[in-house]
């Protein structure tokens, strides 16, 4: 009950909140932050996966899921998100590609998590890594052939945090400003 009624303020108190879109001096082109909790759900031990896009600088896609596996480290719960999120940017560069009419570069993804991209950039089979579903090495794949491509994102700039874990007030009004969001009236 308690969780409904935080809800509840929650959305009175943001009903004049919305996605402006405008042009920005922000990185060109279609970026994606990816991130992810370590065992964040209590019952099942399960992590979330957080994933936004922005195409120039505008957000377009984002999602919050809780993933279908228990991950057995922070780098494996890292490195199941960035997977949704080369599938997913992999499917936007295709998109955009077909609605523009023109071939687009590979989107970047920034991930917070060093192990998660060299794991990405190099899958040595070691003991880390060799239970990870093969479902999963799709984000090689895609950094392999150049579908797309990983960049370090500092924690401090992980805007895909705020689909992932409570935030504090000011963590999240800074991060729900960096994507956009923000007072319409």
């Amino acid at each position: 009950m308690g969780g409904i009624k935080h809800l509840r303020r929650y959305v009175a108190g943001t009903v004049d909140y919305g996605l402006v879109y405008a042009r920005s001096n922000a990185e060109p082109g279609l970026v994606g932050y990816s991130d992810s909790d370590m065992a964040g759900d209590i019952d099942s031990r399960k992590s979330t996966s957080g994933i936004i896009f922005f195409l120039d600088g505008n957000p377009v896609t984002w999602q919050s899921q809780k993933q279908r596996v228990v991950a057995l480290s922070s780098c494996e719960a890292e490195y199941i998100a960035g997977a949704l999120a080369a599938c997913q940017g992999v499917w936007l560069r295709r998109l955009l590609a077909d609605v523009q009419g023109a071939k687009l570069p590979p989107p970047t993804m920034k991930m917070d998590n060093q192990s998660a991209i060299a794991l990405s950039k190099n899958p040595v089979l070691h003991d880390r890594s060799k239970h990870i579903d093969t479902k999963f090495h799709y984000i090689c794949e895609c950094v392999d052939n150049g579908a797309v491509r990983l960049a370090y994102a500092a924690t401090q700039e992980q805007l895909a945090d705020i689909l992932t874990k409570a935030l504090g007030k000011d963590r999240f009004q800074k991060l729900r400003e960096m994507i956009g969001v923000t007072k319409l009236k």
